[in-house]
């Protein structure tokens, strides 16, 4: 799994990539949590994203957003970030220009930067949406969602309350034309901790059903250290 670095608005972008070997293969770019406190794209729910995405023939991309790790440049609030993860998605479609179609996942303030992302990028037709910070962050910018997507929540999340990102939900699923669901892991809280095998259990369903049950692809051994 190669590391690579690619160029952002405010400088150099440490990243891994991986590579499908399927001519056409879908992206999929993966977001990782707010860099203030602690995220990287070594956490292990990013981590574990990453492979299940590449096992289901996607070239994917992880990378750290500006001031963390190896990437250049400061915390900007959000508005940076995004442009960070548009250059991200740049780069993916230049390195995949047959590229059949795009996914964005993202995790709490990831979540809220893919989103944004998905609202501004017509070809990205799917989304994972895990923990999304609706309580810390507007999300009435989905007015309306382009894409039909998955929320992943978990019932003890006190960072992100389940009852506030409800709301968000059930207000999205009434649109036409797209198909919103919602998976909610018992027993989890905002970091999925005991609980990340479960986690990208619900995404690999909703993965297989969106993607109509894919031959699974050997992917390189995980041999990387994770956030913990």
């Amino acid at each position: 799994m190669p590391e690579i670095i690619f160029t952002g608005p405010a400088g150099r972008l440490e990243g891994r990539f991986q590579s499908s070997s399927q001519r056409g293969a879908p992206i999929a770019i993966i977001l990782h949590p707010h860099p203030q406190f602690g995220g990287t794209m070594n956490n292990q729910i990013v981590y574990n994203l990453y492979y299940t995405f590449a096992e289901r023939g996607f070239s994917v991309l992880r990378f750290n957003f500006r001031g963390v790790g190896r990437s250049q440049g400061v915390f900007d609030h959000g508005q940076g970030e995004l442009s960070d993860a548009a250059a991200a998605l740049d780069w993916a479609q230049a390195f995949n220009p047959d590229a059949r179609a795009c996914w964005i996942a993202g995790v709490s303030f990831g979540a809220w930067i893919g989103m944004q992302l998905l609202m501004r990028r017509p070809e990205v037709e799917g989304f994972i949406s895990i923990a999304p910070p609706a309580n810390r962050f507007d999300f009435s910018f989905l007015a309306p969602c382009p894409s039909s997507g998955l929320f992943v929540h978990g019932d003890q999340d006190r960072v992100a309350p389940l009852k506030e990102v409800t709301g968000l939900i059930e207000k999205l699923k009434t649109q036409k034309g797209i198909s919103i669901e919602h998976a909610v892991i018992p027993g989890a809280n905002h970091f999925f901790e005991n609980c990340i095998d479960a986690l990208i259990e619900e995404v690999a369903i909703y993965l297989d059903r969106r993607l109509g049950n894919p031959p699974k692809l050997p992917t390189p051994t995980r041999v990387e250290s994770t956030d913990r």
